[in-house]
Order: structure tokens, then C-alpha cells, then sequence
């Protein structure tokens, strides 16, 4: 496939986001176990990684572990625990050699200990790299976030350090875990659901949508370019009328 070939550098998306949906129904499908899905979901994780740092994408989060997943079975947590930290440690060395920065969002504190250290040392021996960001939403939830930077701002302006009717929109994104990261462009969800699951809420607010039925270890780096392709043939008017934009 030649698609690189159409995809224009000069429009990126800045920041992708992808919830990675279907691992377990992939498994079923082919009478697997659950598990097994999410371990041939990591391989496309590294595909898709790859793919977005040669495409010269900045910023690439992925949903990997909503607050919600901890009600799964534990057998079934407890294999992901260990397989996110094991698959991120394998994937250090070959991250540091693409220049890959590797960061983490969610509530951490609730992810057993020795997943915390080891991901912690993943992301420092990372933090030098300057390419493409991958950011793992993991432990995360929207509500959490929003509910947390409310409660930190409340502080402040308890505390005398910033008057209620100041606090602007800036503040507030700067109060979120993205903080420093620019809002997601493009919004990819694999495995056909029509939502967006608790993931991201105020970031994506002017954010590209894009649902493909394909479960998540199908998923391609040519179909990761296409929805780049697919992307830029939209036209994004914030707000505006076509004409205001074309006019601009």
C-alpha cells in the first residue's frame, strides 16, 4: 500500500486518540480465551506506535485501562496488570531507539504496586526522547479527571490563590492530567461501538470522530493511515460556516 504517499505532512492531526475496543471479542470469535486478545492487541500497539512516529504524528494516546475495567474479573485484571507492564518494558529499548517519549495518565494510585514502579522506570528511561509522545490513558476516567480538577482549583480559590470568577478555561485544562498536551485532533475507536466510554470528555470537544468495526488486534497500520487520510479531507469549522472557513 502506497497510502503514505497521499497523507499531506503539512495537516497532520497533532494529537490522535484511539480507544483500542475488541480484544476480548476478538479472542471469542476464534474460540480463544479473553486474555488472549489482549495479548495480540500489544502487537498493535507497537504497529500503530510505529506507525504514527513515522508518519510524524506528535502526540498518541491510547485507552488502555479505563477505571471501569477494574470490575472485570480480577484473573482477567490481574493478567492485564502484568501484561501492560511487561509489554511496555519490552518495548523500552526499541521506544528509546524511535525517539518515543513515553508518559501516563489515570488514577496511578489505584494500580498494584509493582505495576507503578515498573512503568515509572519506563517513563523516566523515556523522558529524553523528543519524537512522538505516547501517552497511556491507564486507571483513567473523564469524570475522574474533570472531578479532580475541580476539586484542585476549589482549593486554590479556598486557599485565596485564585478568585472563582477568574478561573478561565486555560486554568482548567491546565488542572487536567493533559495538561501540556494539545486536544486531540482525531478520536479512533476500533471494534464499532458508537461511544466514547468515559474517555477524554472535555478534550474532544471539537475533536474528528471515527468508528471502524475492525476489533482492535485486526487493526492495521494501513487503516491508521487511512483515518489520517480520512481526516484530512474533512473540513474542521469550530463553530463556523464552511464559507467563514474557506475564507479565512
Amino acid at each position: 500500500m502506497t497510502e503514505n504517499a497521499h497523507i499531506d505532512s503539512s495537516r497532520l492531526p497533532a494529537h490522535v486518540a484511539i480507544i483500542m475496543d475488541g480484544n476480548g471479542r476478538w479472542a471469542q470469535a476464534r474460540g480463544l480465551e479473553r486474555p488472549e486478545g489482549h495479548v495480540e492487541g500489544v502487537k498493535t500497539v507497537r504497529r500503530i506506535t510505529e506507525a504514527a512516529s513515522e508518519i510524524g504524528i506528535r502526540f498518541l494516546t491510547l485507552y488502555t485501562f479505563s477505571t471501569e475495567n477494574w470490575n472485570r474479573p480480577k484473573e482477567e485484571v490481574d493478567a492485564l496488570m502484568t501484561l501492560i507492564v511487561t509489554a511496555i518494558e519490552r518495548e523500552t529499548p526499541d521506544l528509546i531507539k524511535n525517539n518515543v517519549r513515553l508518559t501516563a495518565i489515570g488514577d496511578l494510585s489505584r494500580m498494584p504496586l509493582f505495576a507503578r514502579e515498573r512503568l515509572g522506570k519506563c517513563i523516566a528511561d523515556t523522558s529524553h526522547c523528543t519524537g512522538l509522545t505516547l501517552v497511556l490513558a491507564l486507571s483513567y476516567s473523564s469524570r475522574w479527571e474533570i472531578l479532580e480538577a475541580v476539586r484542585s482549583l476549589a482549593a486554590k480559590a479556598a486557599a485565596g490563590e485564585i478568585a472563582p470568577d477568574a478561573i478561565t478555561e486555560s486554568d482548567f485544562a491546565g488542572s487536567l492530567t493533559t495538561a501540556g498536551i494539545p486536544d486531540p485532533d482525531l478520536l479512533i475507536r476500533t471494534g464499532g461501538d458508537m461511544r466514547v466510554s468515559n474517555f477524554l470528555l472535555y478534550q474532544i470537544a471539537y475533536t474528528e470522530l471515527m468508528v471502524t468495526p475492525t476489533y482492535w488486534p485486526d487493526y492495521s497500520a494501513d487503516d491508521f493511515k487511512s483515518h489520517i487520510i480520512q481526516f484530512q479531507a474533512r473540513q474542521r469549522r469550530f463553530g463556523l460556516t464552511g464559507d467563514q472557513v474557506e475564507g479565512s
